[in-house]
């Protein structure tokens, strides 16, 4: 049995009956079940029932203490909190965002300052302030987008970005200089990263350059009136962007940059080695078919080739790398055997050394060099978590480290490797910050971000699922929220959705992109069944099932989506009539092509910033739909695009866009409507006036009245066949 049928809680043949208690029902569609019973209005007010999400973790230098951004009452701003491994107690740091409706995020960055003179920096309203021993508290320096602030490891230096540059503040004498800018970047030019190289007074960072890019006009209307956008924006085939490695001499400001073979090769990570000498560059080609790691030295700038492997159906890019213990070549995570594991190379000459295995995949890891111990997040226990495991470097058994709750963990080490602190979420219990001590094997709560009103509810019930997909028999994964008191033998309306890859996670609202956890739970309270389905193309199941996308958009995938369907229907538990759909950008594809070539299997669809024509995505979508040549085109990317199938829309069919996206371009809806118009065929347009593509995590009304305005056409269209809604005509 593989691992995901181990983390099973419903067995796709018994589905009917292994799980669930029957309860009695009428056979009508019910009104809100039992349980939750609030309002749209009032699952996202605030402050949040849910509470706020912890970030920003920073450890100390000594890993004694380990700070977080909170807010213990709910609001959007965070504050700095502290918490003592020694004393285990964390306590208070500032009190910005006591009123957090008008300090907006609050502190949005904090980090440890070594040395007597100061004990933190953080961020606040793009400004650097530093709270010192006493608790003074001073600002010392103004700038657009700071991040990544990061003190030197003397103590004497601070280092951050800026959207204009690099930046050092020196500390000498009991106070602060002005900053010094040690990089300057031009208009279109960003520094990603940046890390220090040990034993020089010295930086190597990372960089963005968009110049070579075309810039398009992005027209839409605000309350100031028409407004016009230039944004750089290329499409498949287009000049795309460079990346760029150098490094910075703090002390004389010299600048040199590394030759890459070519610019635009993707960069997905890179390191400096422990002793200062080299660099590795982790990097594929566009199509990411090829993927190369370089070593640098960093004195020379000599580049050579340390690993390659190519395979011309590869599809995504999920490598890392990093420095193996003893800078004795490299651990990198790599799907080469089928799904993604750790690798040990030695040298360029010697081949990978194996170290984890199995039909599960790792999706991030860390080396604790000094007990030459690998530790790494994988859904071993089943497809979705992301629990924390450790190996032995020389090779060992696989140890789990989190605990035996599943869920999602995202964990942040201190600087000994002793603890992690993790933000820990299942689909049950919203994000909150837990420390593991890694050598003792036990775990503490440190937030309880929810309020009183979220125990009070009666949640959805989330179950896991594997169906067959009823066109190659593939093996699908779906994770399935049901409603309060569900009946088992009763079929319910079901929505498909939100649709996209990646989206069965084992945590509070499932995929994060989008704030849909409480239209979520309000459409499951009102008797809706919800299903996402592990479509091809998606992280989790080996490079087989993502592979299965390769040149699939709105065809493979939406077939998934279907297998979901017809299983829940076949079981007994949806109405075959009663079945929606949705999703946004990619998910908005979905949603059109699934109703433009199977007209009758879904009563009503919403498209979000739908991708309507993939000539208009991003380059980096060739990695699925091919570059934009060859003889099989334009009909293979016109296969792909929702634009050239609008002939099959039979049924209802709702457009939301936003009419500032610069994602996908809300023009490419407008092409839709035009032909949809032009033959006649009914749908509904939702245009949001200035809203970019993450429509539903701008601004809380928009969201509100766009999530009412979807809850009010599901019910229009799923719940009319016995008048059950007041949406419907006459109800």
């Amino acid at each position: 049995m593989n691992s995901v049928s181990r983390f099973l809680l419903i067995p796709a043949l018994l589905l009917p009956w292994a799980v669930f208690n029957s309860t009695s029902a009428d056979d009508s569609m019910p009104g809100a079940a039992p349980g939750m019973s609030l309002t749209l209005d009032e699952l996202y007010a605030s402050p949040s029932l849910t509470g706020t999400r912890p970030r920003g973790i920073a450890w100390s230098a000594d890993s004694s203490e380990v700070a977080y951004l909170w807010n213990a009452q709910g609001h959007p701003g965070r504050d700095i909190w502290v918490y003592s491994v020694t004393d285990r107690k964390s306590r208070r740091l500032t009190w910005l965002a006591d009123e957090a409706d008008v300090a907006g995020n609050g502190v949005t960055e904090v980090a440890w300052l070594r040395g007597d003179h100061a004990r933190l920096a953080y961020v606040l309203d793009e400004a650097i302030h530093i709270l010192d021993a006493a608790g003074g508290d001073k600002v010392v320096a103004r700038d657009q987008g700071i991040r990544a602030i990061n003190g030197s490891p003397d103590g004497r230096k601070l280092v951050y970005i800026s959207r204009s540059g690099i930046w050092t503040l020196e500390h000498s004498d009991g106070s602060w200089a002005s900053p010094r800018q040690v990089l300057a970047v031009e208009d279109k030019q960003q520094v990603t990263e940046y890390q220090w190289i040990s034993g020089r007074n010295a930086i190597a960072f990372s960089l963005t350059d968009n110049r070579p890019l075309p810039e398009r006009e992005i027209h839409y209307y605000s309350g100031d009136g028409l407004q016009v956008d230039r944004v750089s924006r290329a499409f498949p085939g287009q000049q795309t962007a460079h990346y760029r490695l150098g490094t910075v001499d703090l002390a004389s400001g010299s600048i040199r940059y590394f030759e890459r073979p070519d610019e635009r090769h993707y960069t997905w990570n890179w390191a400096v080695s422990g002793d200062g000498s080299q660099l590795f560059v982790n990097s594929s080609d566009l199509l990411v078919k090829h993927h190369r790691i370089y070593l640098y030295d960093i004195a020379s700038g000599k580049r050579v080739e340390f690993y390659h492997e190519h395979d011309a159906r590869h599809l995504r890019p999920d490598w890392r790398a990093a420095w193996a213990p003893g800078n004795e070549g490299l651990v990198i995570l790599t799907d080469r055997d089928g799904y993604l594991h750790l690798y040990h190379q030695q040298s360029r000459q010697s081949a990978p050394r194996q170290l984890t295995s199995g039909d599960w995949e790792i999706s991030a890891f860390w080396i604790d060099r000094q007990r030459a111990q690998v530790y790494f997040l994988a859904n071993r226990s089943g497809h979705g978590n992301r629990l924390l495991y450790r190996v032995p470097f020389g090779g060992g058994k696989v140890e789990r480290i989190s605990s035996e709750t599943n869920g999602m963990h995202a964990p942040v080490f201190s600087p000994d490797m002793r603890y992690a602190a993790s933000i820990y979420s299942n689909d049950n219990k919203p994000h909150d910050l837990h420390l593991l001590d890694l050598q003792a094997g036990s775990s503490e709560q440190l937030t309880r971000s929810p309020g009183r009103v979220f125990y009070e509810q009666r949640w959805a019930d989330v179950r896991y699922i594997e169906f067959p997909s009823h066109i190659d028999g593939t093996t699908l994964v779906g994770r399935l929220s049901l409603p309060p008191g569900f009946d088992p033998n009763r079929p319910y309306p079901l929505i498909v959705g939100s649709v996209y890859s990646d989206s069965v996670l084992n945590q509070w609202g499932g995929r994060q992109s989008h704030p849909t956890w409480g239209l979520d739970q309000y459409l499951v309270a009102q008797g809706y069944i919800l299903l996402n389905v592990n479509i091809r193309g998606s992280w989790g199941q080996g490079r087989k099932h993502n592979q299965g996308l390769r040149h699939g958009y709105g065809i493979v995938d939406i077939e998934d989506l279907h297998s979901g369907v017809k299983h829940l229907v076949s079981a007994g538990f949806a109405d075959p009539d009663r079945v929606g759909i949705w999703g946004s950008s990619y998910g908005g594809l979905m949603t059109m092509m699934s109703l433009f070539k199977k007209p009758g299997v879904y009563a009503a669809g919403i498209a979000g910033a739908p991708a309507t024509n993939v000539a208009h995505a991003y380059p980096g979508q060739m990695w699925v739909m091919g570059e934009p040549i060859g003889e099989d085109q334009p009909n293979r990317y016109q296969q792909q695009s929702p634009l050239y199938h609008t002939g099959g829309l039979e049924d209802p069919l709702m457009i939301i866009h936003g009419s500032k996206d610069q994602v996908v371009l809300y023009s490419d809806t407008i092409a839709v409507v035009d032909r949809l118009i032009e033959n006649q065929q009914m749908f509904e347009l939702l245009t949001l006036p200035g809203v970019g593509h993450g429509w539903d995590n701008e601004a809380p009304e928009v969201r509100l009245f766009a999530f009412k305005k979807m809850v009010r056409f599901f019910n229009l269209h799923l719940n009319c066949r016995n008048r059950e809604s007041p949406e419907c005509p006459g109800g």
